[in-house]
């Protein structure tokens, strides 16, 4: 008996590096698993049906139920007829886990607005598009059920070169958080990953040059199978962040902050000589 015993889990961008490892153990642990990749390259420039096709017949051939689909999660009609793939071959939705992505890394002043939106479309219009459908669809059945997004530290500290990236996964935390809120009451849990992981969108990075070999896919999938299982209970609109063995969580904090005396509001001079104060956790 598995974590996630005849579940149905759609995975989108499962068909290489965290989301193929994520729908194989998603597989292992009995979850009959909707593979989505559209098989572009790291840019999301051009299209292949054999990555998705390729994992769904390795969690078959491993004992395992599958279906490849190769739609664009950021459009609505490519997220429509993902989620009728899950519905027409499985019979419902239990478990969305958006995971999705591409990079177009350009410094701010270089970026142009082909970059940003490209990136913005997939990571935070698609995680949108996704999740909405996906709380939909699982409202229909009754209510109950998992959404595990993807968020990143990036989004979460800044990154340099990565403005329409970052933008996109700090984005995707308000959605995380926004949509807990909101779906709770269908007893649906949103929570958010923050992956650190050698993939193909992160091989060439320098921290991944030195032989970092705990930071791999393999490493990250089993946060998302514990989102996306019961073992999750009613935690929701967390951030789990994995990076390799360490896991931590990601929150923000507002500090104790400083009050002025009086009425009057604070002057710009006041706030600068009280800033130490001001920002101190």
């Amino acid at each position: 008996m598995g974590l996630v015993d005849q579940k149905v889990v759609i995975v989108t961008g499962a068909g290489g590096g965290i989301g193929r490892a994520e729908a194989l153990l998603f597989a292992k642990e009995g979850a009959k698993v909707v593979v989505n990749d559209m098989g572009g390259a790291r840019d999301g420039t051009g299209g292949s049906e054999a990555a998705a096709a390729k994992v769904a017949q390795e969690i078959k051939a491993a004992g395992g139920t599958a279906v490849p689909n190769f739609d664009d999660i950021s459009t609505h009609e490519g997220v429509s007829k993902l989620i009728s793939t899950a519905v027409e071959t499985f019979g419902r939705v239990d478990v969305m886990v958006n995971n999705a992505g591409i990079l177009r890394d350009k410094s701010l002043l270089k970026m142009d607005l082909v970059m940003w939106d490209a990136v913005i479309n997939v990571h935070l219009k698609g995680t949108f598009l996704c999740t909405q459908a996906a709380a939909k669809q699982m409202v229909s059945q009754g209510g109950g059920g998992r959404i595990v997004n993807t968020t990143s530290v990036s989004g979460m500290m800044g990154n340099f070169g990565q403005a329409n990236y970052a933008a996109a996964k700090a984005g995707i935390y308000g959605l995380t958080r926004t949509a807990a809120i909101e779906l709770q009451k269908h007893r649906i849990t949103v929570n958010a990953i923050a992956p650190i992981a050698k993939t193909r969108m992160t091989e060439d990075l320098p921290m991944f040059q030195s032989g970092m070999d705990s930071l791999t896919p393999d490493h990250i999938a089993p946060a998302a199978l514990f989102l996306g299982s019961e073992l999750c209970a009613d935690r929701t609109g967390h951030v789990l962040a994995v990076a390799g063995q360490q896991m931590y969580a990601f929150k923000v904090v507002q500090t104790p902050g400083k009050f002025k005396d009086g009425t009057a509001p604070w002057t710009a001079q006041e706030i600068g000589d009280h800033w130490e104060s001001i920002i101190k956790v």
